[in-house]
């Protein structure tokens, strides 16, 4: 008696493609599929692929060319690739890889089941339409399966702003909205699973717009569901910090007093040639309205050095810009090509430069962390515990301020939500004792 098909799937990027992930699983899990970690083990392998970092594409036919001997020694072996690299790049995957089977957008993997179906019969099935159709309605009921205590929950999907390095309203479309009552139905779903945490995802979610009084009222409206404990949004733009939605970081008790808010960079000029549509002060006021409404508020930024045309006066800027706000956290990369998109088009700034300009601002941000994360030692927070930790006894999980924190204690499981008094810093996590 032969057992059910088995799907591997490796996911690169960001939160949205782990939802993304999770909804395909669940998709093929109709057809018969159950998922393993081991791609030698698999009847399919699915890459989710990311178009965001530098070289993306190149790794992911890296790692497609390590599954040609499985694919030589298991020729029913499906292999797909899925995401913004193949919503970008589906035609040439297909032509450069003749071993994969289907190629599938973002925007698409609802209609996953069928393309499997018909790879199955021999066919190379490439789709990466932009359907009207609605793939969260499209996809079946999800899995009334245990969950952990945190989740992913996406609420809003592409972009119009078309900032001048990024690819994704080209690879994810126009920004698109789920109806409110529909994301309430699934967040109820989940804290029926044991969910305690939900974080909503968009590629610009603080334009949602599927309810009456856009996310801030989303927000208020999951915060009255019982079980749910808490709640994050990522990731926003500053231009759509509306007033509702500041407010709500001072009076919503579940929504968590952390913020990824990117910036990119802190001279007008550049920001400017980003086209990012804000300046580097009315960044600073809105951060400045923020704290108003909650003063503890820890901050996580984006950075690109080495923009197109980037002077060391620009840098500098950037420099000031951090050293003002004092992130939490933050994410920094050198810029690099997109094809497609208009900075790609300009004077490069050579690679040295930008490795200098990285280190040191890299060097800034990590003195910052580790300031904020020094200050947290003798201060009692809230604590999501998620697994256990490395040392027997040992249970980990989230501050409100999406630290990772670890105590020394038996009897805690998974979902726990308790006090702990913080009683060290490391130099990623924090430790403490139960209150």
């Amino acid at each position: 008696m032969t057992g059910p098909r088995k799907l591997y799937i490796k996911t690169y990027g960001c939160q949205m493609n782990v939802y993304d992930s999770e909804r395909m699983a669940e998709a093929m899990g109709g057809q018969g599929y159950v998922q393993t970690d081991r791609p030698d083990d698999a009847d399919m392998i699915l890459l989710n692929t990311c178009h965001i970092r530098e070289k993306a594409a190149e790794k992911v036919y890296s790692e497609l060319g390590r599954y040609k001997g499985l694919k030589a020694a298991k020729p029913d072996l499906r292999i797909g690739v899925a995401g913004c690299v193949a919503q970008a790049e589906g035609e040439e995957i297909m032509r450069r890889q003749p071993m994969v089977d289907l190629v599938v957008g973002p925007q698409s993997y609802h209609r996953l089941p069928e393309m499997e179906a018909r790879a199955g019969n021999g066919a190379k099935v490439l789709d990466t339409d932009f359907p009207e159709e609605d793939k969260f309605e499209r996809l079946k009921g999800r899995s009334k399966a245990k969950r952990g205590p945190t989740a992913f929950l996406t609420v809003q999907e592409g972009c119009d702003k078309f900032c001048a390095f990024c690819v994704v309203p080209y690879t994810r479309g126009a920004e698109v909205s789920r109806p409110a009552d529909r994301v309430m139905a699934e967040a109820r779903d989940l804290v029926e699973r044991g969910v305690r945490e939900i974080t909503l995802l968009g590629q610009n979610v603080n334009a949602y717009h599927g309810h009456d009084r856009g996310l801030a009222g989303l927000i208020r409206q999951l915060a009255t569901i019982d079980g749910l404990e808490r709640i994050r949004f990522t990731t926003s733009h500053p231009n759509d910090m509306d007033d509702d939605l500041i407010a709500a970081h001072g009076d919503c008790e579940k929504l968590m007093p952390y913020l990824h808010l990117p910036v990119q960079a802190g001279s007008d000029r550049i920001l400017k040639r980003m086209n990012r549509q804000h300046t580097a002060e009315s960044y600073l006021r809105v951060i400045e309205r923020l704290r108003a409404a909650r003063p503890d508020l820890h901050l996580s930024g984006d950075f690109i050095v080495g923009f197109p045309e980037e002077t060391e006066e620009d840098f500098r800027a950037t420099l000031d810009l951090i050293e003002a706000v004092e992130y939490g956290s933050a994410f920094s990369f050198k810029y690099s090509e997109r094809p497609g998109t208009p900075a790609a088009e300009r004077p490069q700034v050579p690679e040295d430069e930008k490795d200098d300009r990285l280190q040191r601002l890299q060097a800034l941000l990590t003195r910052q962390q580790r300031a904020l994360q020094d200050a947290m030692v003798g201060r009692e927070v809230g604590v999501l515990f998620e697994k256990p930790g490395r040392q027997p006894g040992q249970m980990g999980g989230k501050s409100e301020y999406l630290h990772a924190v670890h105590v020394e204690a038996e009897g805690l499981q998974p979902g726990d939500l308790r006090k702990v008094r913080i009683t060290d810093s490391g130099p990623n996590s924090l430790a403490g004792t139960l209150v």
